[in-house]
């Protein structure tokens, strides 16, 4: 980058100096006096300027509708102006600019049948130079691959720094001008700077790209794009905002490809028909125009059929959070996605269709894709009907049960229990004084009490209520399970009894549903499997709307109770909303449909130690004999966790292993997390914002002091440092001797008692600490 030009004010007084320190004459009398100079143009005031910024959001670059030509027979201008933060944080002119590119698009009808009624054109590339024109200094510049094309050129205006123009000094107009366009269209202009650094040097890392305009030339007039059916908001839902930027000009933070162009208005620059050819690639397998793309890249290994070729290994391992049938999940921003029918967007899901022979499309050829809409754009085929848009929303609140009455009773009926073989263990056959639990369900459909005779057994996914007692400082102990299937129903309530070693007696029980039911597409209920036993191909299944219920067993009325620490929001610093704004619904995140952390507490607790998933395992660079990637477990890393922040964590960073279909986050050869779409190390994507995840006594927040590591509840480990070992980057070896280093008690060397003494990790990461986790975690809980 350039330096600082001297200004004149400054080039005048050196001038002066000059004339005046190197005489070599006599010291004779003073001469008459000279006449009146013409005072000089003013130089800028040293410190109102910047050449460098501390970060890429520091940088603002700003072009007015009025100030660039990209359409008719006017030749090429533009006039722009760049500021930066200076070390007080304000923001000054930024001067000694080199080298910026200019993306120019136009947004236009489309004439033909086949496609969107509304197309994105890139001048640049309608002009066949390439998806976007730089400015430099000379007037050249070097493109990828090493050739030199012709660039406008770039001056700054040294009156006024900070504000350059460009001009384009080739034969003809420059190709970012769309000599037979239309004005009354609406046209769009970004601008990315390059070669900015910091003050000692280092290039920033992030893009600089100005916030895109858009306008109508003819009027000069700013315009709303029609195609912008997805917001940014939408992406950053998953994907992470970047900090620094305004809330008028947010943008994505964490977006892999082309290291990230933060926008969906820019990358529709060049994924769009031109770029894309309109069709997929068979080679690729996939379409680049940006609504077909960005379809299939979602959809990536929930494809309606498996990926192939360039598309598998772009895509195929890429999960997403949400229902792919819920559109509105990112199309926030109108209703595009249910009023245009076109085949290229459906293909992008559906791609086991044919259109050219019908194959998948119950043998129907259309004619175009104006024919769509003859089928698909109103009624039950409509993409929001078809598509079931809301339903599982509407089945999950049509079905409710609530506890009204728990009646407990301690030894009281003689078992019979068979011989039994565990773990090569032999329990030889025995009389047990068991425990018997009556709960009451109350069940509503819709708002009706459930009819006389009813049960749910051939209606369930899943069917448990799991029973545990809760401690007085809110730990769950978990304990067994209540069943429903099997149950009839009369007058409108379902009446459980079991008989078990429940050991319950006077405590507080917290009763956690696991409970899913099987609806059709419309959200109501039907049966799970055909009359073959195989399950139904119409049907998906949702949680019943169903808080866990508290029961004081000490009481009749069951009043008095604890609850667990995942009931109480002062003790919970993750959000379940954030969760849910990627999620959609935590009820799909994972298995039972449960909707709630407190209705996870069932299984994810910090008592019941093990681990389905005790060894992660990490992908390799090799392939199996089908082509498959292999993965191969991480020598010397295990857990033997379940708490649910412990396997969150694991999940999301990727300390998991392959055996179960879940290979959208993982970890790569290099151990870098893969597929995980936030910013890893934000811990506020997850956790409420303004909450402290150290207490006072530098513990954790919530209260836990201990997690067992064993199904017995024998052994256990300290949290906090679970919780850090739970992120890859702190998984090794070093980090362990580390953590014992400062008084924890790690995997691998349990205690036996769950009365363990506080971690001293506050000490240097509590929040405002100089390496706190708000500082280090890129904004941390905060």
């Amino acid at each position: 980058m350039r330096t600082h030009k001297k200004s004149l004010l400054a080039m005048a007084l050196i001038a002066a100096i000059g004339l005046t320190g190197c005489g070599d004459g006599d010291d004779g009398q003073d001469g008459a006096p000279g006449a009146p100079g013409t005072p000089g143009t003013p130089g800028t005031p040293a410190g109102i300027t910047v050449d460098t910024v501390s970060s890429a959001a520091d940088f603002v670059l700003t072009v007015a509708p009025a100030d660039i030509v990209v359409v008719g027979t006017d030749a090429f201008t533009i006039k722009f102006t760049a500021t930066g933060k200076n070390s007080k944080g304000e923001a000054v002119p930024f001067t000694g600019l080199e080298k910026v590119a200019l993306y120019v698009m136009n947004q236009a009808a489309n004439t033909t049948d086949t496609g969107a009624p509304v197309l994105w054109q890139n001048n640049a590339l309608a002009n066949e130079f390439g998806s976007s024109m730089y400015c430099t200094l000379t007037g050249k510049a070097t493109a990828r691959g090493g050739a030199e094309v012709d660039a406008c050129t770039l001056v700054e205006d040294e009156a006024n720094p900070g504000t350059y123009t460009g001009t384009w000094e080739h034969d003809g107009n420059a190709p970012v001008v769309l000599a037979e366009g239309d004005a009354n269209n609406l046209f769009r202009v970004m601008v990315r700077t390059y070669n900015v650094s910091d003050s000692s040097g280092t290039g920033i890392s992030d893009k600089l790209l100005s916030t895109p305009v858009d306008f109508i030339p003819a009027t000069g007039e700013l315009a709303v794009s029609v195609k912008d059916s997805v917001s940014n908001a939408a992406c950053i839902k998953c994907h992470s905002s970047k900090v620094g930027y305004a809330v008028t000009d947010i943008r994505i933070d964490n977006i892999g490809a082309h290291h990230n162009y933060q926008k969906v208005e820019n990358c529709v620059a060049c994924h769009n028909p031109a770029y894309a050819g309109g069709e997929a690639d068979p080679e690729k397998g996939w379409n680049a125009n940006w609504n077909a793309m960005i379809h299939t890249l979602h959809s990536g290994h929930k494809s309606f059929v498996p990926l192939t070729g360039e598309a598998e290994e772009e895509f195929g391992e890429i999960g997403f959070p949400s229902e792919l049938n819920e559109c509105t999940t990112c199309h926030d921003n109108g209703t595009q996605w249910n009023d245009n029918v076109y085949a290229e967007a459906c293909v992008s899901c559906h791609a086991d269709i044919d259109f050219t022979t019908g194959d998948g499309h119950l043998g129907i050829v259309p004619e175009s894709d104006a024919a769509c809409s003859g089928c698909h754009g109103s009624g039950s085929l409509s993409p929001m009907q078809a598509h079931n848009v809301g339903v599982r929303a509407m089945a999950t609140d049509s079905i409710e049960i609530a506890v009204s009455q728990v009646t407990y009773a301690e030894d009281v009926e003689t078992v019979a229990i068979p011989e039994k073989e565990s773990y090569g263990t032999i329990t030889p056959a025995h009389d047990e004084i068991q425990d018997k639990i009556i709960v009451t369900f109350d069940v509503t459909v819709n708002g009706v009490a459930v009819a006389d005779g009813f049960e749910f057994t051939k209606f369930t996914k899943y069917d448990v209520m799991k029973t545990g007692w809760v401690n007085a400082d809110g730990t769950y102990y978990g304990s067994a399970s209540v069943n429903l299937n099997g149950t009839v129903a009369a007058g409108g309530k379902l009446v459980v009894t079991q008989v078990d070693n429940y050991d319950l007696d006077a405590k507080s029980i917290a009763i956690t549903p696991q409970f899913s039911v099987c609806t059709d597409s419309k959200g109501m209920l039907i049966e799970c499997l055909d009359t073959n036993g195989e399950p139904q191909y119409d049907v998906g299944y949702v949680a019943i709307t169903m808080a866990p219920t508290y029961w004081n067993l000490a009481n009749a009325d069951g009043s008095g109770a604890t609850i667990p620490r995942l009931s109480d929001p002062l003790r919970v610093t993750a959000d379940e909303a954030k969760c849910n704004t990627c999620h959609t619904s935590l009820g799909i995140a994972k298995h039972y449909g449960n909707e709630r952390f407190d209705q996870c507490v069932g299984c994810h607790n910090d008592t019941w130690g093990g681990s389905y998933h005790p060894q992660p395992e990490y992908k390799t660079d090799e392939v199996d004999a089908d082509g498959h990637p292999i993965f191969k477990a991480i020598d010397g890393l295990n857990y033997n966790t379940r708490d649910l922040f412990a396997v969150a964590h694991r999940f999301h960073s990727g300390l998991w292993d392959d055996n179960r279909g879940f290979p959208a986050i993982h970890l790569d050869a290099d151990m870098e997390t893969q597929g995980y779409p936030a910013v890893a190390t934000q811990c506020a994507a997850c956790h409420k914002d303004g909450v402290n995840l150290f207490a006072a006594d530098g513990g954790l927040a919530s209260g836990k002091r201990a997690i067992a590591v064993d199904g017995d509840a024998t052994q256990f480990i300290s949290p906090t440092a679970e919780a850090c070992r739970t992120c890859h980057a702190h998984s090794d070896a070093a980090a362990m001797a580390h953590f014992k280093s400062n008084g924890a008690i790690v995997d691998g060397a349990p205690s036996a008692t769950a009365n363990l003494p506080v971690e001293s990790c506050a000490t240097c990461h509590a929040e405002g600490k100089t390496y706190g986790i708000d500082k280090m975690h890129m904004g941390g809980a905060h």
